[in-house]
C-alpha cells in the first residue's frame, strides 16, 4: 500500500484488465547425434540455416567411424546435416543441436595413438601438432584442434608481420631547437625488431636485435628493451636505451605479431587470428590478449570458443615472446633472413604446420546419445544438453535408427527408448521417432510393437533424396524432413491442424513405395507413412502417436494440448505467492478464459459457442481447506480440442426426380 504522509495530490498507476497469456512457440526443434566437427559439451546455440550449421558443425561429407579393436572403418552419411538440410528446406526455422562423439577407448588418455591401418588417430578424435619439430616438449608450442573429427586436420599458417616503424621525432621547443624521440603505438612486453645504426664506428655499425619492450618511467621516452633469453639475432652488449634511438633513416623501431590463417582439406582459408602479441605476459588494459590466451582451452566466451578452432599451448621454457619467435625460426631457418629484410612479403615470413590425427571415433552408442550431466560442471552432453532449452518443442535423433535390422538393433532401440524417456520427462516435447533403414512392413510393425507413448510418432519409409555432396540418390531418415513439416504447418496454419497432406518438398521417392492396402495394416497400429499420389507428389500420410490410448491418439492434439499446457504454465507465473484469496482467482480465471475465447475464435476449438469449447473453475468448489492450508490454487480446465477428419466419407444414394 502506499503511504500519504504529506498533504498533496497523489496519481497512481492501475490496472483494470486481466493479465494476458501468450502463446509459446510450437516449432522448435532439438537434434541429437554425431557431426564432422564442433563443440560437444558447449551451451547450445540457436541455429536459423544450414550456413549456421555447418559454421559450427561442419560440411555435410560423410563419417568414417574407426573399430580400434578390428580396424574395420564404417563409412556412414552425415545424417545429422542432411537432416538439418531437410529441417530448413522444409520449412524449420529454429534448431539447437547436440553434438555427440565416442572415443576409440575410455581407458586411454586423449592423445594416445590408435594403431589402425589408415595411420595415425588419436583417442579424443582431434588432431595435433607441435613445433620445432624434435625439440623436447618443454621447448615445443602445441597446437590441437578444439574440437574432435576428421574437419579437425588443418593446415595452419604463421604469419609473422613486422609493423611500420613507430620511431618518430617530435620537436619540443623552437629556440632553443628541442627534439626528442618518440615512440608510437607501443604496449608493455610487445616484441620489437629494433635496428639501431651507430655512426660513430667508422664504417658505421648497424645492429638488428630482437626485444621485449618494458615501460620505464625514468627514461624519455618512457621505455626499454630487454632480452629475457638467449638472443634469435646477435644483439649488443647492452640493449639500447630508447632515448639513444634516433629517428629518420638511421634507427627504426618495428613491431612483430602473429596473423594465423587456417586452411581445410577443401581448400578454403579463415583467418582466426590477426596481429596478435607474441608475449604470453601481454596485456592490453587489463586483459590478456596474447596467442596463447586467445587461443586457450578456456577462451572468454562460449561464442569464441565455436569461433577458434585450435588450442595453442607451450611448454615450460616457453616463457616470453623471444622463445615463440625462438620456436618458429628453428621450424624455418629462413624466416630469420625475412625479419630483417623489410620488403619481405608473408609469404616469405610464414611457418605452416598441419594438424594430423583427427578422426570422427567410434560410432556413437545410447550412452552417448543419453549424455552427461556432472555435478561438478556446468558441462553437459546428448540429451541432458537438451534439457535445458526451455523452448524445445520437438526432438530427434536422426540416423539414430540406421543398421536397425543389422548388428546396431540393441543400441538404436535403445535410443529411442531414451528419446521417449526425454519428452515424457520434459512434458512439452513430442520425440519424432525413425524407422530402421530398409525395413519390410513386417519389421517396421515389430518395432512398433515395442513401444508405447503419447509423446512420440513413428515414420515409415526412409526418404530418397539427391545428396548435394556426392551428387548421387541416397535414403534419409524422416525425422528432419518431419520436424521441417511440423513447423511449417504450425507456421501456415497452426498447431492444432494435423501435421499431414503435407508435400515432402525434398524428395525424389522412398524406399519402399506404399499403397492403399498397406497402409491399411500400418496406419491403425501408429505407423506414419510418407505416400507417392499421382498429380498430387509425395506426401507425409499420417497422424497418430504411438499411444494404445485413443484419447492420445493424433500428433496434433498431443502437440496442441502440449502448446496450451505450456502457454498456460508460463503465462500465469504472476500467480505466484500472491495472496490465495477470492481476487486472485478470478484474476486467473479471467487471465484463463481470454487466451480460451482467442483459441475457440481461431477454430482450434469444437463448439458454437464458447461455453460448449471450454470451461475454466477456480473457486471454493476446486480447492478444499487443506489446499489453502498447505498454499495450493487449483485451477479445472476443460477443452473441446478439434481432431483431424482422418477418414472423409460421402455417403451417395439414388434420388429420384419426382421425390420432394
Amino acid at each position: 500500500m502506499p503511504e500519504y504522509l504529506a498533504p498533496g495530490v497523489y496519481v497512481e498507476e492501475t490496472s483494470f484488465r486481466a493479465r494476458s497469456i501468450e502463446g509459446v512457440s510450437t516449432t522448435t526443434t532439438g537434434f541429437v547425434g554425431p557431426a564432422r566437427y564442433g563443440p560437444t559439451d558447449l551451451p547450445l546455440e540457436v541455429i536459423t540455416s544450414i550456413g549456421e550449421f555447418e559454421y559450427i558443425y561442419g560440411d555435410g561429407r560423410q563419417l568414417q567411424y574407426v573399430d580400434a579393436a578390428t580396424g574395420a572403418v564404417e563409412v556412414q552419411h552425415n545424417y545429422l546435416w542432411h537432416a538439418a538440410r531437410a529441417f530448413f528446406a522444409e520449412g524449420g526455422k529454429r534448431l539447437y543441436v547436440a553434438r555427440i562423439f565416442r572415443k576409440h577407448d575410455d581407458t586411454l588418455a586423449d592423445d594416445a595413438d590408435v594403431d589402425t591401418s589408415g595411420g595415425l588417430l588419436y583417442n579424443d578424435g582431434c588432431a595435433r601438432a607441435s613445433f620445432p619439430a624434435g625439440a623436447p616438449a618443454s621447448d615445443q608450442i602445441t597446437v590441437r584442434a578444439r574440437f574432435p573429427g576428421t574437419m579437425g586436420n588443418l593446415r595452419l599458417r604463421f604469419v609473422v608481420r613486422v609493423g611500420q616503424n613507430i620511431l618518430s621525432n617530435e620537436t619540443v621547443s623552437e629556440s632553443p631547437a628541442v627534439i626528442e624521440t618518440r615512440l608510437g603505438a607501443l604496449l608493455p612486453r610487445d616484441v620489437v625488431l629494433v635496428h639501431d645504426l651507430d655512426p660513430s664506428q667508422s664504417p658505421p655499425a648497424v645492429v638488428d636485435a630482437i626485444y621485449v619492450a618494458e615501460r620505464d618511467p625514468t627514461h624519455t621516452p618512457p621505455w626499454r628493451f630487454v632480452q629475457d633469453a638467449p638472443a634469435i639475432i646477435s644483439p649488443p652488449a647492452f640493449p639500447p636505451a630508447a632515448s639513444s634511438l634516433r629517428a629518420g633513416e638511421r634507427d627504426a623501431v618495428r613491431v612483430v605479431s602473429l596473423t594465423l590463417i587456417a586452411t581445410a582439406a577443401d581448400g578454403s582459408e579463415q583467418v582466426i587470428g590477426a596481429d596478435l602479441p607474441l608475449d604470453p605476459g601481454h596485456l592490453r588494459g587489463d586483459t590478456r590478449d596474447s596467442l596463447f590466451d586467445r587461443f586457450g582451452r578456456d577462451p572468454g566466451s562460449a561464442a569464441q570458443a565455436r569461433a577458434l578452432p585450435v588450442v595453442i599451448s607451450r611448454g615450460a621454457n616457453i616463457v616470453t615472446g623471444i622463445d615463440v619467435l625462438r620456436a618458429l625460426v628453428l621450424q624455418r631457418p629462413a624466416l630469420l633472413q625475412a625479419l630483417l629484410n623489410p620488403e619481405a612479403s608473408d609469404l616469405e615470413r610464414t611457418v605452416e604446420i598441419e594438424l594430423r590425427g583427427g578422426n570422427d571415433g567410434r560410432r556413437p552408442g545410447s550412452t552417448e546419445y543419453e549424455g552427461t550431466a556432472p555435478l561438478d560442471a556446468m558441462t553437459k552432453t546428448g540429451l541432458k544438453a537438451l534439457e535445458d532449452v526451455e523452448d524445445i518443442s520437438i526432438v530427434a535423433a536422426p540416423g539414430s535408427s540406421h543398421g536397425y535390422e543389422g548388428s546396431y538393433r540393441r543400441e538404436a532401440r535403445a535410443i529411442m527408448g531414451l528419446l521417449i524417456a526425454h519428452a515424457e520427462l520434459m512434458r512439452y516435447r513430442i520425440a519424432v521417432l525413425d524407422s530402421g533403414d530398409g525395413q519390410s512392413i513386417a519389421q517396421v510393425r515389430a518395432l512398433r510393437a515395442t513401444m508405447d507413448s503419447k509423446y512420440a510418432a513413428l515414420y515409415y519409409p526412409w526418404v530418397r533424396v539427391l545428396d548435394p555432396i556426392t551428387r548421387q540418390e541416397i535414403v534419409l531418415p524422416p525425422s528432419g524432413f518431419v520436424a521441417g513439416i511440423y513447423a511449417r504447418n504450425d507456421i501456415t496454419r497452426a498447431v492444432y491442424k494435423a501435421p499431414a497432406n503435407e508435400v515432402v518438398n525434398l524428395a525424389l521417392g522412398f524406399e519402399q513405395n506404399l499403397n492403399k492396402a498397406q497402409q491399411d495394416v500400418l496406419n491403425p497400429e501408429g505407423i506414419n507413412c510418407f505416400r507417392f499420389f499421382e498429380g498430387r507428389g509425395y506426401r507425409l500420410w499420417g497422424a497418430r502417436t504411438i499411444s494404445s490410448d485413443p484419447e492420445w491418439k493424433y500428433v496434433n492434439l498431443r502437440r496442441y494440448f502440449a502448446y496450451l499446457e505450456r502457454s498456460i504454465d508460463k503465462g500465469t507465473q504472476w500467480a505466484v505467492f500472491e495472496p490465495n484469496g477470492e481476487l486472485l482467482w478470478a484474476n486467473v480465471r479471467r487471465t484463463i478464459e481470454d487466451f480460451l475465447l482467442n483459441e475457440w475464435q481461431s477454430g482450434a476449438l469444437l463448439g458454437e459457442k464458447p461455453e460448449r469449447a471450454f470451461f475454466v473453475r477456480c473457486d471454493r468448489s476446486t480447492m478444499t481447506q487443506n489446499d489453502l492450508d498447505n498454499g495450493r490454487l487449483v485451477c479445472l480446465i476443460g477443452v473441446a480440442a478439434l481432431r483431424p477428419a482422418e477418414f472423409v466419407i460421402f455417403r451417395i444414394g439414388q434420388w429420384t426426380g419426382d421425390r420432394r
